[in-house]
């Protein structure tokens, strides 16, 4: 079960904890915001009030609270009802993810990084890719459940998304596929 008791009751003393602190505030949000991706879609877990969230443009969260949901939803936060254990978005959805001191009141660590890990998208190299030249991309993909789950040689499938180790072909332009 979340541990929102203490954000339920004092959402206000919350938010004056930032004005009081302003500098200590402003130094986390500078240090978030140098290691934050530049471009992209990013999701805050535990969103809180928002005052991350806000200041560095992440347009969506999850956080359990009812009342600190309003609060960020009056900063501009779509904000969704819902756990870091068990985020409520399908796989692959966001470009990054942001919890800043969340994990201190998760249930499970292990299992809120897992989520977090499943709704970010794997790194892009795609452009890459066609940028140099490389044509007709293929991709398999493989390991679709964690190490200590595998008991058998899984199964390959075409694409990629889904699969945690992914294989990527293109051929160069002008040369002959020895297959083909």
């Amino acid at each position: 079960m979340a541990k929102i008791e203490p954000f339920e009751k004092h959402k206000f003393k919350y938010e004056e904890w930032f004005e009081k602190n302003e500098f200590a505030y402003k130094s986390e949000l500078q240090a978030v915001r140098y290691l934050l991706p530049k471009k992209g879609t990013g999701v805050e877990i535990g969103v809180g009030t928002g005052r991350f969230a806000e200041p560095l443009g992440i347009r969506v969260g999850v956080e359990p609270s009812k009342a600190m949901r309003k609060v960020a939803e009056k900063r501009g936060i779509e904000v969704i009802d819902g756990v870091a254990e068990a985020l409520p978005f399908e796989d692959c959805l966001f470009d990054f993810a942001l919890m800043v001191t969340t994990i201190c009141f998760v249930d499970d660590i292990e299992a809120s990084f897992k989520e977090a890990f499943r709704v970010i998208r794997p790194a892009d190299v795609i452009p890459y890719m066609k940028k140099v030249g490389f044509r007709n991309l293929t991709f398999t993909q493989t390991i679709f459940h964690t190490l200590d789950e595998i008991k058998e040689v899984e199964a390959m499938k075409e694409g990629y998304g889904k699969g945690s180790f992914v294989v990527m072909s293109g051929m160069k332009p002008g040369v002959k596929n020895e297959d083909a």
